[in-house]
């Protein structure tokens, strides 16, 4: 295979990886943001509230679009459950 093939292969493989990764982090923060919008921190312990605060605010870092990506994957798996 000539080389400028293989690196395409290479390229293709590393961006299929790239995009099965960020399917997985748009899941898992989904699912954090849905956690965070219905816990009661009022019952937390203060270790995990600490915890919580963190993922709270790394949360909303997060893009408008970033964010209504991550929520629609959640969804989109809570639908098929």
């Amino acid at each position: 295979m000539p080389q400028s093939l293989q690196e395409i292969s290479m390229l293709r493989d590393e961006l299929e990886m790239l995009m099965r990764e960020r399917d997985g982090l748009l899941r898992v923060s989904g699912a954090a943001a849905l956690f965070v919008a219905e816990m009661d921190s009022v019952q937390l312990p203060e270790v995990t509230l600490d915890a919580a605060e963190i993922l709270a605010e790394s949360l909303n870092e997060l893009t408008e679009d970033t964010l209504q990506d991550a929520l629609s994957a959640v969804k989109n798996k809570l639908q098929l459950l």
